[in-house]
């Protein structure tokens, strides 16, 4: 693989390994927070070694992670600007790393012996302090102290709150429902209350600095996809709320109400990660702030969304650009987001009606699987609606990506080079494997168990997989407006994914909401598709 070609490929999996990063991080500094502060009086019983396993599991995974983060920058570095590893060993993100991987491996292999009570601690600061250097607070002139400082605050308020909830749920699943059980709970409501507040006062307190103007949320990439952040936190807060409420039934003896708080506290689980995910596709884009020449006005923004009828017709594979070299020359400069592998490739009008036709007609289908959904739960034909999703598949496998196999001249394995093609074809598979075990289980072809919850899941990740989705525009203004359609369809595909997962594993028949609101979320993604313009 070239140094090009590894770039383009690059630019997806430094989101994502950016994300898993974040994400082990909060359940690594979290697991210490709850033994320390939450679990102390199971100190040395089964359980807690079991959550003592958990942490060693988390805190390795980040230290791996980690270590393959900056092996592909340093790949990056030395591939295309000739540099020698001794070279670029004392850069910031090498230091970073190290930080963190130390830390990590600290904590892992500590955690069992009597020195882990002092040393986790320290292993955390370590760990902090390097995500905190590889964020933008680093890099500014100004305010760089303060910026740091609430940085810091934000992701140890996450670790608390996000990364502390599955050592609950570990606890609550094994523990019995009595004093001890309702005791973490509390202690553990109370603390989350208090990272509310902090995460919620620390992201403000950044979006002030990196987003400089009201008008700068609406005008650029950063904007959007910190709205994208804001509204899956809100969507974090609701289901945070309803396990609260619950938390305060326990206290009161209303109800145990401890299978409701694990169910409840799953989705919050799966949202809270996802926010971690959105947190790092922000890193990958330069502040708003300083993105002042390539900002789309609201006109253009009024423009591009104006509703029109769907294009249902398709230029021919022959009228569209030649297909890209995979082996190029040098990187075209234009601006674009910090992710590297961004490469210009201009659209001819028959390039943006081919991608406008597959936009349409892929949202006609989602749009009647939606209201087939709906349909399902008062007509036993409609229940088969899972199989409208192989259409999609086989359509999203021809369609999508023009250049490569089986339209173009990029062979099916040749293809996988390209980022975009290669999370294209992840979204097919992930579309199969809902539709086989989704179809199975509403016709009861299949235990509707471990089987039911394929359809969650695989919306949930689709959608979180949609964060990091990269296109190579290089060009910030086109790449904002893509993100105008993206971002919704990522955050509704989650809001179905989890809505559907309380409707499943919620023993309550008030589910009937959530069991509303994941087909409603497909008919929106239906639409969004159907209205989904390049020009």
């Amino acid at each position: 693989m070239s140094v090009t070609q590894f770039l383009d490929v690059f630019g997806f999996l430094s989101v994502l390994l950016r994300g898993l990063a974040l994400a082990f991080e909060a359940l690594t500094v979290g697991g210490v927070i709850f033994l320390l502060l939450i679990a102390h009086s199971i100190a040395g019983s089964k359980l807690s070694e079991r959550l003592l396993r958990w942490l060693i599991c988390f805190s390795l995974l980040l230290g791996v992670t980690q270590i393959c983060s900056v092996a592909a920058n340093s790949a990056i570095l030395i591939g295309s600007m000739g540099l020698r590893l001794s070279e670029i060993a004392g850069a910031e993100f090498w230091i970073a790393g190290s930080l963190i991987v130390a830390g990590a491996f600290a904590v892992a292999l500590v955690a069992k012996t009597s020195w882990w009570r002092l040393i986790s601690p320290i292993a955390c600061l370590s760990i902090l302090a390097g995500s905190v250097m590889g964020s933008h607070s680093m890099a500014r002139l100004e305010h760089r102290s303060l910026l740091m400082a609430l940085t810091l605050c934000h992701h140890l308020a996450a670790a608390a709150w996000i990364g502390g909830l599955p050592y609950l749920l570990v606890a609550l699943r094994h523990s019995p429902e009595g004093p001890t059980a309702a005791a973490m709970t509390d202690r553990f409501s109370r603390m989350a209350m208090i990272s509310v507040g902090v995460l919620v006062g620390a992201g403000t307190g950044m979006s002030i600095f990196y987003v400089g103007s009201p008008a700068a949320m609406f005008e650029t990439t950063y904007g959007v996809m910190l709205w994208s952040k804001v509204i899956l936190t809100f969507v974090l807060l609701a289901i945070g709320a309803l396990n609260l409420n619950i938390v305060r039934g326990i206290r009161r003896g209303l109800a145990p109400g401890l299978v409701s708080l694990r169910r409840f506290g799953e989705a919050e689980v799966g949202v809270g990660l996802t926010v971690l995910l959105a947190a790092a596709s922000l890193t990958s884009t330069p502040p708003a702030i300083d993105v002042l020449g390539d900002r789309v006005s609201p006109q253009t923004i009024a423009q591009r969304m104006k509703p029109k009828w769907p294009r249902m017709e398709t230029p021919s594979v022959n009228e569209l650009s030649p297909a890209t070299p995979l082996l190029t020359g040098e990187i075209l400069p234009q601006p674009g987001s910090f992710v590297p592998g961004q490469l210009l490739h201009p659209n001819t009008p028959s390039d943006i009606a081919w991608s406008e036709y597959n936009h349409h007609w892929a949202g006609l289908i989602v749009l009647a699987i939606g209201i087939l959904g709906l349909l399902s739960y008062r007509f036993s034909w409609a229940r088969h609606w899972p199989l409208a999703f192989f259409g999609l598949a086989l359509f999203l496998l021809i369609r999508a990506d023009s250049e490569n196999w089986p339209l173009g001249p990029r062979g099916f394995w040749e293809s996988f080079q390209v980022a975009e093609v290669a999370q294209h074809r992840v979204f097919v598979l992930l579309i199969v494997l809902f539709a086989v075990f989704e179809w199975g289980v509403r016709t009861n072809r299949m235990p509707s168990g471990r089987s039911s919850l394929i359809f969650p899941v695989v919306c949930a990740v689709g959608g979180a997989l949609l964060m990091t989705h990269s296109h190579s525009l290089g060009n910030v203004k086109e790449e904002f407006l893509a993100e105008l359609s993206h971002i919704p369809l990522a955050i509704l595909a989650v809001v179905a994914g989890w809505s559907r997962w309380i409707e499943i594993r919620v023993p309550d028949k008030r589910t009937w909401v959530a069991a509303c609101i994941w087909p409603v979320c497909f008919v929106l993604i239906g639409t969004v598709l159907m209205l989904y313009r390049e020009s």
